[in-house]
């Protein structure tokens, strides 16, 4: 194919039309006008053009007579273009993604370079609370789907020439957005130096998962490890406190969350409402949450080990014991649950709004009352996965409560088999699997507990006031 900055007008645009094949695809359009005496051309997508914007250059075009069209193009770009939103681009890959991402790009003749001049307008939806990430107090606003409403909501809140955002496309057909956001004063060097390199070796067709895909591009290996390796928000304050303590944050086009990394457990069990309450608690927030997932692990194996070694059982807490005749064995039953409560789960995401509330009837009673009275499952059983399906519910973080739920699954299946011993390996296991675990900077996934930081440690167990936060952040970077 020829070279769409090479030949006369009417050549160039030519190419230009069999380039981007715009007779096959309705929805890509090609303007032909006149500017001060010159042949002109915009190339657009339709679904993405700001039409008010666009009028508004227009008519600034028409008004241009041949007595005022220069003849040089830094000219043209400094007298005659009334838009700030716009790049020069003589390379005809980067035409193409121009036009195809919705810029409005304009060929004028006489210029070897075309003007990409950012008229568009994403479709998207209004920047409301998310669902997931909801708080009692604080920020309502969340991201979006679209790359550069989310950099101005961080933008917003960090009025700092620091702040840094990096431009990289992956995909090879695709070509999709990824912004690299971080603190160029406070950020590890090496860790952006090795994630970038990461980004740019990066050889695929299309982010097909979009930030679930790019993830797996990034981490390639340990995919057995069933821990997150990143911290997902979709709240713009959580993503902009996470950039202000050194963290890089990813942020893709079409996605409404943000990747934050380098990241550990500790800091993902956080939460943002431990910040919107008083220090006293947001620790008890923060502690409850971290009890309440090492009892959701652990709750169900130490009830069948107590099950298996009943005289193990103190006198005190002989209740616990199931009292009715048992159909099924107590492993199967949990096992049978574990599967059943995640099939509601996933009956509740996909049921229409209207539906819900019938559904949910109809599931407490069915797995409720009828199902023990039917001898499929005891009350006793029924109680404590009950407390184990709320409990997934009490960090915002779904892949640290499938890593839970797996940790949970492996430890009951050794402790059925095996009894103490299967007990006591699957712990082992629980243990190690987490102590292997490196984030992206080769620190152990359980920082600041290991390697100890004492300061860090403290930050990550007990929130403490801004105050004391200050004087914690000077006393680390000593």
């Amino acid at each position: 194919m020829a070279d769409i900055f090479q030949g006369n007008f009417q050549k160039r645009d030519e190419e230009i039309k069999k380039l981007l094949r715009i007779e096959d695809s309705f929805d890509l359009i090609r303007r032909r006008f006149v500017i001060g005496g010159r042949q002109a051309a915009f190339y657009t997508v339709d679904g993405f053009l700001k039409g008010e914007v666009s009028e508004k250059v227009m008519e600034f075009f028409y008004k241009i007579t041949p007595e005022q069209m220069p003849e040089d193009f830094a000219d043209f770009l400094q007298q005659e273009i009334p838009y700030l939103d716009l790049m020069k681009l003589a390379d005809q890959e980067a035409f193409v993604k121009a036009v195809l991402s919705g810029m409005s790009c304009l060929l004028v003749e006489g210029y070897d370079i075309i003007l990409a001049l950012d008229f568009r307008e994403y479709p998207g939806r209004s920047v409301d609370e998310p669902d997931k990430d909801k708080v009692l107090r604080g920020a309502r606003d969340g991201f979006i789907e679209s790359l550069i409403p989310n950099m101005a909501l961080i933008r917003r809140r960090i009025r700092d020439p620091e702040l840094s955002f990096t431009l990289v496309d992956i995909g090879r057909s695709s070509k999709t957005d990824v912004a690299v956001c971080y603190m160029r004063n406070r950020v590890n060097p090496g860790v952006l130096r090795e994630l970038m390199k990461r980004l740019r070796g990066i050889d695929v067709d299309s982010l097909t998962m979009n930030q679930e895909s790019l993830g797996e591009c990034i981490f390639k290996k340990g995919w057995l490890n069933p821990f997150p390796k990143f911290k997902f928000s979709e709240r713009p304050d959580t993503t902009a406190a996470c950039i202000l303590e050194g963290s890089i944050v990813i942020l893709c086009d079409n996605s409404s969350a943000a990747m934050i990394l380098p990241t550990s457990l500790f800091e993902i069990i956080e939460d943002a409402n431990d910040y919107y309450f008083p220090p006293v608690t947001g620790t008890y927030l923060r502690f409850s949450r971290f009890l309440i997932n090492v009892v959701s692990i652990f709750l169900t194996p130490v009830f069948i080990l107590l099950m298996q070694h009943e005289d193990w059982v103190p006198h005190a807490f002989e209740f616990i014991k199931i009292q009715d005749p048992m159909y099924i064995p107590p492993v199967a039953q949990l096992l049978i649950l574990e599967v059943a409560i995640d099939g509601l789960r996933m009956a509740a995401v996909n049921t229409p709004n209207m539906l819900n509330t019938p559904l949910s009837i109809i599931a407490g009673i069915v797995f409720g009352d009828y199902t023990v009275k039917a001898g499929w499952f005891n009350s006793e059983i029924m109680l404590y996965m009950a407390f184990v399906a709320i409990a997934n519910y009490s960090q915002s973080n779904m892949e640290l409560g499938y890593a839970i739920k797996f940790m949970r699954i492996q430890l009951l299946i050794l402790t059925g088999i095996f009894g103490l011993w299967g007990f006591l390996a699957g712990t082992v296991i629980l243990i190690v699997t987490p102590l292997c675990t490196r984030t992206i900077n080769g620190r152990n996934y359980l920082y600041p507990l290991l390697p100890f930081d004492k300061v860090q440690l403290m930050k990550r167990f007990f929130r403490v006031s801004l105050s004391e936060n200050e004087k914690l952040n000077h006393q680390s970077s000593k």
